[in-house]
C-alpha cells in the first residue's frame, strides 16, 4: 500500500511539472519610457522590469512617453526631447 501511495505521489508530482508551464501566463515583456523630473527639468529613462518606483523626494517625476520595447527608442525620445527643449541633460 506504501508503495502504491507512493508511486501516485510521484505520478501527480510529475503531471503538475508538466503541465503547469502550459497554463502560466505569458511574462510581460520588458520595456522603458522617459520620465521628467519637475524641479530640474532631467529626463531620465526609466526600465519597467525594475520592482520599485523612482523615489519622489525631494522631486517628483511625470511620465512623458509612452512605453517601448528597447533602450534606444526610449534614448531617441529622450533625445528629441531635449532638441524641443522640453527636457534638459
Amino acid at each position: 500500500m506504501r508503495r502504491l501511495t507512493t508511486l501516485a505521489a510521484a505520478a501527480a508530482l510529475a503531471a503538475s511539472s508538466i503541465a503547469a508551464p502550459a497554463f502560466a501566463a505569458p511574462a510581460p515583456k520588458s520595456g522603458y519610457y522617459v520620465i521628467r523630473w519637475d524641479n530640474t527639468g532631467i529626463c531620465q529613462i526609466w526600465n519597467t522590469d525594475l520592482q520599485s518606483k523612482p523615489v519622489e523626494w525631494p522631486s517628483t517625476y511625470k511620465i512623458v512617453s509612452k512605453p517601448v520595447p528597447t533602450f534606444v527608442e526610449a534614448t531617441n525620445i529622450q533625445l528629441k526631447l531635449r532638441d524641443e527643449r522640453r527636457c534638459f541633460l
